[in-house]
């Protein structure tokens, strides 16, 4: 009897051993390409750091009730208050809604774009400068995505970057201010930053970072490397991998070695001070962003065609600049399609279920659609056409099912 091999699909893009070796050159793509950007190895870090230089603990910050949580704990630790603003069921922004919710209470704005797909900076932007308040623009999950030409990140007086979501990294999160600085437009923005010895541009002085820890780098590293192995090895790439994991669990637990998880949903002070690690860089020079660009694309378009009629898309088609992270299938209950995907071999996420608990759910009815409903499904660099295929057919069949 023939044994059915089934594949490997993680969600995550995953790291190919040639990535150790830097060969292409990043710096052509924003936030790269900005001489001033900083590295953490959080994203979050780097919101908690800039909520504490623009004094946000004096007030409030107005953010969107569809959020991860982890950015509103970050922001809340540095003694931010949060307050929040409505979101469709197409991911847009409530404008009017932002505009109602401004008060004399109000320090910033911040703004998520969702998956890649661009959230109305501009428009964010000119309500922010019209209230002397500055905007944070939240790019965690739409690192190398535009808005038509124009880099997400580069609108706000500050963008933040997650790396390790769209790039196989083992830690990483980047900091820009305005594309080239903070510019002072009368609404005293200037006077909450820390200045730099050169004020044009103004950048504030970022408190020297630590290293991580090598064993935790070194430990994703692995982990991405075996994902890797598994997704081409087949049957026998996921037997080495389970082997080497257990061995891989009972060392750490042997050396009581320090691991700072990428994976953990809530915001942690004690790694606020840690920096990007050297090894993360090399990586980062190793890969090849408009390749990334291209198959994201290309991978996401096929499952729009393959899944429109049997799933409404919340996106009728993919706008030019944009870096789709991910495939948000519209599902009415989430946890029976992740399972039959799992059988499958198909890694699926189930995409921010769960709100703050500093926010009112109660408000928002159309964010608690969206957190019932939307399944990530992953179109990353990884995936080969043949492979998006086999995605497309299996997410038919779970959903027929």
């Amino acid at each position: 009897m023939t044994v059915e091999r089934k594949p490997f699909i993680p969600a995550l893009p995953t790291l190919w051993p040639k990535m150790l070796l830097p060969q292409q050159n990043v710096r052509s793509f924003y936030p790269f390409n900005d001489p001033n950007v900083k590295y953490f190895y959080f994203a979050r870090n780097a919101i908690w750091l800039v909520a504490r230089m623009l004094k946000l603990d004096e007030g409030e910050v107005l953010a969107p009730a569809y959020h991860h949580g982890v950015e509103i704990e970050a922001l809340i630790d540095a003694g931010a208050n949060v307050n929040f603003y409505r979101v469709g069921r197409g991911w847009e922004v409530d404008l009017e809604d932002v505009k109602r919710r401004i008060n004399g209470r109000t320090k910033a704005l911040y703004l998520i774009h969702y998956a890649g797909f661009p959230g109305p900076a501009a428009e964010m932007k000119a309500l922010a400068a019209e209230h002397g308040l500055p905007l944070i623009e939240d790019c965690a999950l739409s690192l190398l995505s535009c808005d038509k030409e124009h880099p997400l990140g580069s609108t706000g007086d500050v963008g933040i970057f997650c790396l390790y979501k769209t790039l196989p990294l083992p830690n990483g999160g980047a900091l820009t201010f305005g594309g080239s600085g903070i510019r002072d437009q009368g609404s005293g923005i200037k006077d909450r930053l820390l200045p730099s010895a050169d004020p044009q541009p103004l950048i504030p002085n970022i408190p020297e970072l630590q290293s991580p820890p090598f064993t935790s780098t070194f430990s994703h590293v692995a982990s991405s490397l075996l994902q890797n192995l598994e997704m081409r090895g087949g049957g026998a790439g996921r037997g080495v991998r389970g082997a080497i994991r257990r061995l891989g669990r009972s060392a750490v637990e042997t050396a009581n070695i320090e691991r700072v998880t990428t994976g953990s949903d809530h915001f942690n002070r004690d790694h606020v001070r840690l920096g990007m690690s050297g090894l993360t860089r090399r990586i980062l020079l190793a890969q090849n962003l408009s390749r990334i660009v291209a198959v994201r694309r290309r991978n996401y378009l096929c499952l729009l065609e393959r899944l429109r009629d049997i799933s409404p898309p919340l996106f009728s088609a993919l706008p030019p600049g944009v870096c789709p992270l991910f495939y948000p299938l519209i599902v009415k209950d989430k946890h029976g399609p992740m399972e039959r995907l799992a059988a499958r071999g198909i890694e699926t996420i189930d995409f921010w279920r769960y709100f703050h608990p500093a926010c009112d759910a109660s408000q928002f009815p159309d964010v608690v659609w969206l957190r019932d409903s939307i399944l990530e499904i992953p179109c990353h660099q990884d995936l080969t056409l043949d492979k998006m295929e086999y995605i497309a057919g299996e997410v038919r069949a779970a959903l027929g099912e």
